[in-house]
This record gives C-alpha cells, sequence and structure tokens, in this order.
C-alpha cells in the first residue's frame, strides 16, 4: 500500500500543480508544509486533510492509502 506522502505527490503531478500553487490552494503558510508532507516529515491535521481529499476528490481512506480506490 502506499502512504500518504506518495498518494500526495502522485495526484499533484496528475492534477500538474506545483507545490507552491498547492499550499496556496489548501490556505498553508507555504511550499515548504507540502514538501514536509510529500517526504513524509510531516503529517497534515484533520482539516487540511479535509481539505486535500475534496481539492483532489478523492476519500480519505485513499489518500491515507487505506484503500486503491479514490
Amino acid at each position: 500500500m502506499e502512504t500518504f506522502a506518495q498518494r500526495l505527490r502522485e495526484l499533484r503531478e496528475e492534477k500538474q500543480v506545483t507545490q507552491k500553487n498547492l499550499a496556496e490552494i489548501l490556505g498553508l503558510n507555504s511550499r515548504t508544509t507540502i514538501t514536509n508532507y510529500e517526504q513524509n516529515d510531516r503529517e497534515p491535521d484533520f482539516e487540511t486533510l479535509i481539505k486535500i481529499a475534496k481539492y483532489f476528490e478523492v476519500s480519505i481512506d485513499y489518500l491515507l492509502g487505506q484503500t486503491d480506490k479514490r
């Protein structure tokens, strides 16, 4: 199973959005936050996880690697 970090990067690249743009879309302070998520150095809080799932139109279970069904 893929990790959250892998799924986030995969979804972001599929949608062709930069780390900086995604941070802005999600209302985060900087691109570094997305970098930290993708490098598995940090995990989003629940509110941010919901925003990410909504933006990419996937379930939280998919983001967390609990299912392969988007």
